[in-house]
């Protein structure tokens, strides 16, 4: 349960200071000067507190102070000291005059301005106090509404997270079920299974083996070939560490436009070769397929400028991208550095 002052805003935490200010100064005086004077003193002294107060925290500090003209900053905070001062020392004596004295006495008059300014000064170093007491309350009402956010993006990532899960648990319940009648179809749900399992749990991260990432494209492949009447012929060969991190979804670009581009579907001599290698210092990824579609543009799709634009956040020039068409095939290889830190 929060409580008031956690609950309340900046502003109504400093209109309730003034209401108490103000009846502070009623109560101090209302025993020698009666209820009627010392409200019309006390509301008349907290609006030139108010005044001396404010015109130095929101106008005075933040444009001549913090900007760095410093000697303006106390030359204005003198003159506001002495001009306040003034008027209120000649306000007060004319109200006592006209209000609630028998007889005029303006003989005090320059003695209750000098008083003022004198009391001008002790503002203003409250007006200093009043200025970190705000900025207190301010942060922490920020802080507070910050981790308030926090905690909500944890629910809604744990809401996230419940529901793939829920997701997947039915589609293992749908596999079971299946892999008695239809075998095949059941080894089609499991891999669809862990292609979603891929994007909720490793495509956020930034760094991935390169086990799950074949594997990942393995899946997909194999659950293209299902709209493939006569399926496709893939040699999928791999000389790398398979330990080896790399960013998620790197190479899938390739694989899609392989089958969006490089496929018929109506013919049985669909081929694929695709490879993986490593030397060490770099990976190399490379994809080569039949061109059905002379005049189809590969390397002019959004995938292909995508990946070259993430490869350039990623490795800046340190990358080799090429697409070419050697005769009837199309080729794609992708060369970037190992990165022993990942």
């Amino acid at each position: 349960m929060k409580s008031f002052f956690e609950r309340a805003s900046t502003k109504t935490l400093q209109w309730l200071v003034w209401v108490f200010v103000c009846l502070l100064i009623f109560v101090t005086y209302v025993s020698e000067d009666g209820w009627k004077q010392s409200g019309t003193y006390a509301v008349l002294h907290c609006i030139f507190y108010a005044t001396l107060i404010y015109t130095n925290i929101l106008v005075l500090f933040p444009r001549l102070y913090l900007t760095g003209k410093r000697t303006w900053y106390i030359l204005s905070v003198i003159a506001l000291i002495v001009v306040l001062g003034f008027v209120r020392g000649a306000t007060y004596t004319w109200i006592y005059n006209n209000w609630f004295a028998q007889k005029h006495d303006h003989e005090n008059m320059m003695q209750t301005i000098y008083a003022c300014m004198i009391s001008n000064v002790f503002i203003y170093v409250l007006s200093l106090i009043f200025r970190i007491a705000i900025a207190y309350f301010g942060l922490k009402k920020q802080t507070q509404e910050i981790l308030l956010q926090k905690s909500q993006a944890e629910l809604n990532l744990l809401k996230s997270q419940v529901q793939p899960h829920f997701l997947f648990n039915t589609l293992n319940n749908i596999y079971y079920e299946s892999y008695r009648e239809a075998p095949r179809t059941a080894l089609l749900i499991e891999r669809l299974s862990e292609i979603m399992r891929y994007f909720v749990d490793e495509s956020p991260r930034q760094y991935v083996q390169l086990a799950t990432e074949i594997r990942f494209l393995e899946n997909y492949m194999a659950l293209e070939q299902i709209r493939i009447r006569y399926g496709v012929h893939i040699r999928f060969s791999k000389e790398c560490d398979t330990e080896t991190k790399v960013p998620p979804m790197l190479l899938m670009t390739f694989v899609e436009n392989v089958f969006k581009h490089g496929i018929d579907k109506t013919s049985p001599l669909n081929s694929v070769d695709i490879s993986l290698s490593s030397d060490g210092t770099r990976l190399h990824f490379r994809t080569r397929n039949k061109l059905y579609n002379p005049t189809s543009d590969h390397a002019s799709g959004f995938g292909i400028k995508n990946l070259r634009q993430r490869l350039r956040i990623l490795y800046g020039n340190d990358f080799e991208l090429e697409t070419k068409v050697e005769g009837l095939y199309y080729t794609a290889y992708l060369s970037i550095p190992l990165n022993p830190s990942a």
